[in-house]
């Protein structure tokens, strides 16, 4: 079977994945989850013009001139307005966030007067609107300020707080089942005996999914037996799982069982190599509902293709608006040479210039298995299929990676 290009293998994997089904959450719950529709303001912000800082409300054409002196008839703290009109030569003490009381145009700071029993006198003159947060100057109600398929942030939940919504309609989290292959792995914290790895693909991968907003299931590890990557597949739809992601035995070997258990259980697969590097043994089908990933087990085409196919996916299943990778400019930090036919995903540092130009440095060893060129990367330098030959300072494509 040819290879197939990146771009076909992204939209297989995309193909017909439509936004889950929305529910209501609570405020705290909502992070990082996707809001289901737009979001209009409940009420306006603020509701009454309120003092912006501590000080006194004035009629502005009472405290023009300096040394006016004005009489205080009262006091205004936030959440305690006040319930007289101001009149001529009059002013009212006011605290930050104060209603500006009837008949006050303006706010004298109080570092702006000299206070003398119940007067004060004013040495720096007001204006109409001084120190005044006029009714509505952050948002009026029925503005929409939350659009649908946003992404919700800390501050997009502190708006909507402010908005006046104790809950939201989010979309369910896309369940995301991780299941790794191979008799030579052990857990973290192991003595590894002769011709064993320590497991590590499967933290990555869980840390990507959920920091997309997607719920994750660990299924372990599963011995490189048909009957037990079969057993692992079924645990996947037993769980509800949206995606199974599989890790390892995804290449063409006597021991890389995983195409044959998928198959097994009736995966139609829509793809089984990619042009691509890392990351070319890359396999992708359906079964029933489950969308099902086949991951290569070294580490880093492990991480590049979930990177690349898995968190788009993602985003496509929980409605996100924005669901592909974007894609940045940087100069090369040093000469590459000519690329084959499969699309180069280089691990490459980053370091800005004075003017803020991007520099990426590709590190010099691409091997897919190497974690600490992965961990210490912050891009992946992007180079087309049959690229030519590239000199340091020129043009180049990244896309950057999570922090």
């Amino acid at each position: 079977m040819a290879l197939m290009p990146v771009a076909d293998a992204l939209s297989a994997v995309l193909a017909g994945a439509e936004p889950l089904p929305e529910e209501m959450v609570a405020l705290d719950a909502a992070y990082h989850r996707t809001l289901a529709h737009d979001l209009a303001a409940l009420r306006t912000q603020p509701p009454q013009p309120m003092s912006a800082m501590d000080g006194y409300a004035v009629r502005a054409a009472d405290a023009a001139d300096l040394k006016a002196r004005l009489k205080v008839i009262g006091e205004v703290a936030a959440g305690r307005p006040f319930g007289r009109t101001v009149g001529a030569g009059e002013a009212v003490r006011i605290f930050t966030g104060g209603v500006i009381p009837n008949g006050a145009d303006a706010v004298i700071i109080q570092e702006d007067t000299a206070v003398d029993g119940d007067h004060i006198t004013i040495t720096e003159a007001a204006s109409v609107g001084r120190h005044i947060r006029q009714a509505g100057v952050d948002f009026r109600a029925g503005e929409v300020l939350l659009a649908g398929g946003s992404h919700l942030s800390d501050r997009a939940l502190s708006l909507a707080a402010a908005m006046n919504y104790p809950e939201l309609a989010v979309r369910r989290r896309p369940k995301v089942a991780v299941l790794a292959t191979g008799d030579e792995l052990v857990m973290p914290g192991s003595r590894p005996r002769p011709g064993q790895i320590v497991y590590s693909n499967g933290y990555a991968l869980r840390a990507l999914a959920r920091a997309e907003g997607a719920e994750t299931v660990d299924l372990g590890v599963a011995a490189d037996t048909v009957e037990a990557t079969t057993a692992g597949i079924r645990r996947a739809r037993e769980a509800g799982a949206d995606v199974l992601i599989t890790t390892g035995g995804a290449s063409v070997g006597d021991h890389d069982l995983v195409k044959r258990s998928l198959e097994a259980e009736g995966v139609e697969m829509a793809f089984w190599r990619i042009a691509m590097r890392p990351g070319k043994p890359m396999m992708h089908g359906r079964l029933g509902a489950m969308r099902v990933i086949g991951l290569p087990g070294n580490p880093v085409s492990s991480y590049v293709c979930a990177f690349l196919f898995l968190v788009p996916l993602i985003r496509a299943l929980s409605g996100r608006k924005v669901i592909h990778h974007r894609r940045a400019s940087a100069l090369l930090g040093r000469d590459l040479a000519a690329n084959d036919q499969r699309e180069d995903y280089l691990r490459a540092r980053l370091e800005a210039r004075e003017d803020g130009k991007l520099i990426a440095t590709p590190v010099t060893q691409q091997d897919s298995s190497l974690l600490a060129n992965l961990a210490a990367a912050r891009a992946l330098l992007v180079r087309p299929p049959f690229a030519a030959a590239a000199v340091k300072g020129s043009e180049c494509e990244i896309l950057t990676l999570p922090e």
